[in-house]
């Protein structure tokens, strides 16, 4: 921090502090008012610029902070010269204002927060002292588990239905909470609801928010459950809708290369082991590998559902409750194919996500590698392919390039899905039974995981759809490089020669063409029958490109028929 000239470092700092004084001064707020947007709450609109009522517009506060939500609200969003010196705080009384670009000289510590209502936690009167808002923020979830909001409601309206049905709450608490938690919903779709970091995560605060709409039946609903076995159906549930979306943009992924290849099932392109050219393949037989290997994650994803659909619910915190619970009526109410059979297990496993995070990282990591294959097969070098523009960027300093950034972020950013695999497994790995705070843990990576492979999948699907292709240079490069040399040695195999002396013979051959700068094609008869008799003018065919892809004419082969068999199959299997 600068100085202001001619002060001592005392004088300037007193100077700071009543700067930061007038400043918290002009921005307190009434009482009760929330300051603009906080972590996990609500914007307002109008005059309220970053916080402040004042009828200026945003750009006339240039150093506010503001916090926003992970689903498109602001976190962390700060203006300014000092960028990480703006705060949100509130008084004892419960005023909010914004504290000013030198809160850090009089706190000293420049990290950002948001202070919400003051309202005493569930579980506060067993404590001596409070819970110092350090730890608040360090131990809250509410800034990220929100998201679980809608799924958590599905589960507590079950969970309501099947304890009035056991006849532990009465029919009018069920009304009641019913209609509290539909209301609830509407609060939070429509950004009205307010979360209170003081009440932890998304349970408390939706218990919290029913309590005071429908009294007593709210403080019911959590008869005969904990937030443990809460929590682990909440993000079964979330996991599974997940699963079941992604599995739809993996269809049409598929479905876009299927057309791509399609279109290319004769196209010849030169196909490659350690990077060197070996033999000609057509390019819709080389994309069909990718809509295999999209086919298997699919897969994958599939099967991991049906661990995933498994009810905890009922565990209660560890051993199971005291009440007379239906488990296999939740079960049944939320789709779940059956119940978790060991309480303990219930509550304190997260397996299952683990399980999805490695089936994610797999479909990126093929996603990472056509990503590599599309970045060469644009580059002027190669020129096998365009990218549409939209999915390219260009550069501050080159005017001539167009980089596509959207395979080279995907690499990058398979990574950072592999690396939340290595983050659960982590998580995990030291837990004793049952519960430990360390699952808190496990949510962002998990959401991360999730969101980062569904743009990923939208984007490629499109991106897939506006792909240029150049025939004339895959067919000039694969003219390159002998690539017809291993039909030379089928060909001396098929007319008695054994394979290990076919395979030296057209090695010398090779070295001949090396020599002379020329492609075996180019060689006379008598050159050729110089390397083996066994070679007649009926060679020529076989050392073509299109009698090259021909000739393997199997399933899984790369010949243009078994192209389109195969592209027929997964059209099938696409549409059943």
């Amino acid at each position: 921090m600068h100085q202001h000239a001619g002060m001592t470092a005392q004088s300037a700092q007193t100077h700071q502090r009543q700067h930061a004084d007038q400043f918290e001064q002009q921005r307190t707020f009434d009482k009760g008012q929330q300051c603009g947007t906080t972590a996990g709450g609500r914007q307002h609109d109008g005059d309220q610029h970053h916080g402040i009522d004042d009828g200026q517009h945003p750009q006339d506060h240039a150093g506010i902070a503001v916090i926003r939500d992970h689903d498109g609200g602001r976190v962390g969003d700060l203006g300014g010269h000092d960028r990480h010196q703006w705060l949100y705080s509130e008084d004892q009384g419960g005023a909010c204002f914004i504290i000013g670009r030198f809160r850090h000289l009089l706190s000293g510590n420049p990290i950002m927060t948001a202070q919400f209502s003051k309202k005493s936690e569930a579980w506060s009167a067993r404590f001596s002292e409070p819970v110092s808002d350090l730890v608040k923020r360090y131990t809250a979830s509410v800034f990220f588990d929100k998201r679980l909001a809608e799924v958590d409601i599905q589960g507590s309206l079950a969970h309501a239905q099947m304890l009035a049905q056991q006849n532990i709450i009465s029919s009018d608490d069920l009304a009641a909470i019913r209609g509290g938690l539909q209301q609830i919903g509407s609060e939070i779709a429509e950004g009205r609801f307010e979360w209170l970091l003081d009440l932890e995560d998304v349970h408390l605060n939706i218990e919290k928010r029913l309590t005071e709409l429908v009294g007593d039946a709210g403080k019911r609903l959590h008869t005969g459950r904990s937030r443990n076995d809460q929590v682990a159906t909440d993000i079964r549930l979330y996991l599974r809708g997940a699963i079941d979306d992604l599995t739809i943009l993996l269809g049409d992924l598929r479905l876009a290369l299927v057309d791509l290849a399609e279109q290319h099932a004769d196209t010849i392109l030169p196909g490659f082991t350690h990077m060197q050219v070996a033999q000609p393949v057509t390019f819709g037989h080389h994309l069909l590998a990718y809509v295999e290997m999209f086919g298997r994650d699919a897969e994958r994803l599939a099967d991991c559902r049906k661990r995933v659909n498994r009810l905890p619910l009922g565990a209660a915190a560890l051993a199971g409750t005291t009440f007379p619970i239906d488990r296999e009526l939740v079960a049944q109410l939320l789709g779940f194919d059956e119940v978790c059979f060991n309480s303990l297990d219930a509550v304190s496993d997260r397996d299952f996500a683990i399980e999805f995070c490695a089936a994610a990282a797999l479909v990126m990591t093929h996603v990472s590698r056509m990503s590599e294959e599309l970045v060469i097969w644009m580059s002027p070098r190669v020129g096998f392919i365009d990218i549409a523009d939209r999915f390219c960027t260009g550069s501050s300093i080159m005017p001539q390039k167009k980089n596509p950034d959207v395979p080279e972020l995907a690499r990058g950013k398979t990574g950072r899905v592999t690396g939340h695999l290595i983050s659960l497994l982590t998580l995990m790995k030291g837990q004793p039974l049952a519960y430990n705070k360390d699952n808190q843990e496990d949510k962002e990576p998990l959401f991360d995981t999730v969101d980062t492979l569904t743009d990923t999948l939208r984007i490629f699907a499109d991106m897939a759809r506006g792909i240029t292709v150049k025939p004339e240079a895959m067919r000039a490069a694969a003219l390159q490089g002998y690539a017809t040399a291993t039909d030379l040695a089928d060909y001396l195999v098929k007319k008695g020669l054994p394979f290990r002396d076919a395979h030296e013979a057209v090695a010398h051959a090779v070295r001949v063409c090396v020599d002379k700068g020329c492609d075996l094609s180019d060689l006379t008869l008598d050159q050729l029958k110089a390397f083996s008799p066994l070679v007649e003018d009926d060679i020529y065919q076989v050392l073509t490109l299109e009698g090259s892809v021909a000739a393997r004419d199997h399933v899984g082969g790369t010949a243009p028929r078994q192209v389109r068999l195969a592209i027929a199959r997964v059209r099938a299997q696409l549409a059943g």
